[in-house]
C-alpha cells in the first residue's frame, strides 16, 4: 500500500513510481561518470608528464668527472685556483611557448678552468639541463668580462630540445677594477647569437660598484666587491637582465650571485617570454678536482 504521506507528494494523476527504477538509472550514468573521471586524470597525467622538467641538480663528483684535464694554464697570484667549487642556491626558470619550468640547485658547482697566463672560464651547472660560462681576462691588474656561453635543454615529453647562446663582449666590459669608488659606473656591451634563434642580440648597460663588504664563505671571512649588472637586450631577442655579483677582491672568484632575467623572442607559434630567477652563495674556498 502507499501510504498517505507519500499519495500527498504526487502530482494529480501522476502514474506510481516503478520499484528500483532510479538505481537503475544510477547504474546506466556510473559508466559515464567513471569514464569522464579516467579521462580527466588521463589527460591531467599526461599534460604533467609532457611539461614537467626532469631536470636535476648536477653532483660535485659529476662536475668534476667533466673537468678532467682540460684548463691547466699557469696560475698566477691573482686568479682563481683550478678545480670545482662547490655553491648552493636555488631558482627557477620558465618558457611561456610552450609553458615549461624547470628548477636551480639546490647543489650548483662552479668549475674554474685557466687559460693562458690571464684568462679563465668560470661556469656555473644549475642543474643537468642548463648550464653557463663567463670568460674573464686580466689586463693591468683589471678584470674584464671578455665573453660566454649558456646551454639549455628543454623536454617535452621524450622529445628534447636544445640551445646554446654564445656572447663576445667589447672592449672594457668591466668586471672588477683594480680601483673603484662606490657608485662608479662603466658601460658594457656584449652581441651573441643563438642556435634557436635567427639573427644577432645586443645585451648592454650599465655595470655599478656598489661597495666593498665582508662576508663569509664557511668559516672564512673574505672581502667582496660588489657589483649591479643592468642591460637591456636588443636584436634578435628582446628584454632586460638585472644581476649582483660579489667577487672576491683579491682573486676574482664569484662568491654570491642573484640574477633576475626577462626575454622575449618571436616565434612561427607567437611570443615566447623566458623568465629566470635566483641566486647561488659560495659554501668554500677549497675547490675539489
Amino acid at each position: 500500500m502507499t501510504s498517505l504521506d507519500e499519495r500527498r507528494d504526487k502530482a494529480p494523476g501522476e502514474p506510481p513510481s516503478l520499484p528500483g527504477k532510479q538505481t537503475r538509472q544510477g547504474r546506466r550514468r556510473w559508466p559515464w561518470i567513471v569514464g569522464g573521471a579516467v579521462v580527466l586524470i588521463g589527460g591531467g597525467m599526461l599534460a604533467f608528464w609532457l611539461t614537467t622538467s626532469r631536470a636535476r641538480p648536477v653532483s660535485m663528483h659529476e662536475a668534476a668527472s667533466q673537468l678532467g684535464s682540460q684548463g691547466r694554464g699557469s696560475l698566477g697570484s691573482n686568479r682563481p685556483a683550478r678545480g670545482v667549487y662547490e655553491y648552493t642556491g636555488g631558482g627557477a626558470e620558465q618558457l611561456s611557448l610552450p609553458p615549461l619550468s624547470q628548477t636551480e640547485g639546490p647543489t650548483m658547482p662552479g668549475t674554474i678552468t685557466l687559460q693562458g697566463s690571464n684568462c679563465w672560464v668560470f661556469k656555473i651547472d644549475y642543474s643537468t639541463h642548463h648550464w653557463q660560462t663567463w670568460r674573464y681576462c686580466l689586463d693591468a691588474g683589471d678584470l674584464w668580462e671578455a665573453g660566454g656561453q649558456s646551454w639549455q635543454l628543454w623536454s617535452i615529453g621524450p622529445i628534447n630540445f636544445t640551445n646554446v647562446s654564445s656572447f663576445e663582449c667589447g672592449a672594457r666590459s668591466m668586471a672588477l677594477p683594480t680601483t673603484r669608488t662606490p657608485g662608479e659606473v662603466w658601460q658594457s656591451r656584449c652581441t651573441g647569437t643563438n642556435t634557436s634563434v635567427k639573427g644577432t642580440t645586443v645585451s648592454a648597460g650599465p655595470y655599478r660598484f656598489i661597495g666593498n663588504v665582508t662576508i663569509s664563505v664557511g668559516r672564512t671571512r673574505v672581502l667582496a666587491a660588489r657589483f649591479l649588472r643592468l642591460r637591456t637586450d636588443s636584436g634578435a631577442q628582446r628584454g632586460t637582465e638585472r644581476s649582483e655579483v660579489w667577487f672576491d677582491a683579491r682573486k676574482g672568484l664569484v662568491l654570491r650571485l642573484q640574477q633576475d632575467i626577462k626575454v622575449t623572442t618571436a616565434t612561427s607559434f607567437g611570443t615566447s617570454t623566458y623568465t629566470q630567477v635566483g641566486g647561488m652563495s659560495l659554501v668554500s674556498l677549497v675547490p675539489h678536482g
